[in-house]
């Protein structure tokens, strides 16, 4: 059971019985107000809790979505740095190798070169060395050759005629 008291201080008891019921209508009143408040207040919140809840779902899902194409788009990054980076190695040795042929080839024809020069001052040389030692032969010999044919002859000559 529960028991109230109210204790009323104010203007004589022959009012204490209408304005205890005023008063207490009024705090009914003002309660009633208060919870509708509140209520209202509730309904609204969960609403918004709602719309939130259904924000935040949808960021979420958005989120994932950008997430995965993220990591899709890093991957295909990779991928495609990686198939860069084959090219450029590939193409790098194969300009490489150019290279080392084209200085083989250099290297080859320089040699050809030195050699076709050795060969040509040698040539001369032997031929200049050549030329000298056959003008000064020829000059002693020829000489020596007309001298000993001349003699050859002197001697012919004297044994006819002896």
């Amino acid at each position: 059971m529960n028991r109230k008291i109210h204790v009323w201080f104010g203007k004589g008891l022959w009012n204490f019985g209408k304005e205890w019921k005023n008063n207490l209508l009024s705090l009914s009143d003002l309660l009633d107000n208060r919870k509708q408040r509140i209520l209202n207040t509730i309904r609204n919140l969960e609403e918004l809790r709602g719309g939130a809840i259904e924000q935040l779902e949808k960021t979420c899902s958005c989120l994932r979505k950008v997430e995965t194409e993220a990591e899709q788009f890093r991957l295909n990054g990779y991928s495609e740095i990686e198939r860069e980076k084959l090219t450029l190695i590939n193409s790098t040795y194969k300009t490489l190798e150019q290279l080392e042929n084209y200085k083989n080839e250099t290297i080859q024809f320089e040699q050809q070169r030195a050699i076709n020069q050795v060969r040509q001052r040698i040539f001369q040389q032997a031929l200049r060395g050549a030329l000298g030692t056959l003008n000064s032969c020829l000059n002693n010999e020829l000489h020596l050759r007309t001298i000993s044919a001349n003699i050859g002859m002197l001697g012919t000559i004297k044994e006819i005629t002896d």
